[in-house]
């Protein structure tokens, strides 16, 4: 099982990232309660071999940016910052999706600014917007990457039929789609992203439900590796695909090193197995 994935061909990261999402305030709106926490925790994550970090305009609203660029800037060479855009907030819990090309441009243009970047790595549109044409909104991505200002595209929430409809459209580097031990509505992007080398970004990735109950098949393995519940999920989502990069968040240095842990667990065929049957 390799460690790395190349995303679009000439971005190599460890496969194990870093999702910034909750390092803001309740609800994702607002400043983080303790913002000294929030920056310890993004470098933490770098001390620690993490090389992916993804975070979005919309996750404070511009919190997040803000906090990556304080806490990173300048960022290492292999540091890859992925970011996202084509939601709008409204309130805490409020997500609309807004997917104008005028507007994508705006979100890039603003993001390159808080990063403190002159390209993005990796541009993913955060949700498609049912009012506008899947076309246009990644033919204007399309028209940022060709004018240098993003390197690789990505897509997220999206089903077979719109990745491939972007794919017409732009070469698409990843897609973001809610995908753990639980929940595996998704089944079907991944199997295609997996045959196309496409990187499959789960996010929520260490959910386990009830999958985690005392004295069931999670539970058990966990104990015999001696590891929680969430790092068995980690590894099983590794050891799902070549092409999966979860990014676990937290506002916790204690939950980042258990998770980043993780990427050391070694499953048997048959723990695996054993895994894969209890959704």
């Amino acid at each position: 099982m390799s460690s790395t994935i190349t995303l679009g061909g000439d971005l190599t990261v460890n496969r194990l990232g870093f999702g910034a999402m909750r390092l803001t305030g309740p609800g994702i709106w607002g400043d983080p309660a303790d913002r000294d926490n929030a920056i310890a925790v993004l470098r933490r994550a770098v001390e620690l071999g993490v090389n992916f970090i993804d975070t979005a305009d919309s996750y404070g609203p511009h919190v997040n940016e803000h906090l990556i660029r304080e806490a990173l800037h300048p960022y290492a060479d292999d540091l890859v910052i992925a970011t996202k855009g084509g939601l709008v907030r409204t309130g805490p819990d409020e997500w609309v999706p807004l997917g104008k090309p005028a507007y994508l441009r705006q979100a890039v243009e603003t993001s390159l600014v808080r990063l403190g970047v002159e390209r993005i790595d990796l541009y993913q549109l955060h949700r498609v917007d049912p009012e506008v044409p899947l076309e246009d909104q990644v033919g204007e991505l399309k028209k940022l990457q060709d004018e240098g200002k993003i390197r690789h595209i990505g897509l997220s929430e999206v089903d077979v039929a719109q990745l491939k409809a972007a794919q017409a459209v732009a070469p698409i580097a990843s897609v973001q789609n809610l995908y753990n031990l639980a929940t595996r509505h998704h089944e079907a992007v991944l199997e295609h992203t997996t045959e196309h080398g496409i990187a499959f970004i789960p996010w929520f990735p260490v959910a386990t439900g009830d999958l985690a109950r005392p004295g069931g098949v999670l539970d058990s393995a966990a104990g015999e590796h001696g590891a929680t519940p969430a790092q068995l999920a980690l590894a099983w989502l590794l050891h799902r695909s070549p092409v999966v990069l979860p990014i676990p968040g937290t506002s916790s240095l204690a939950h980042l090193e258990e998770n980043t842990a993780a990427a050391r667990i070694e499953l048997s065929a048959e723990e695996f197995e054993k895994l894969t049957a209890l959704a």
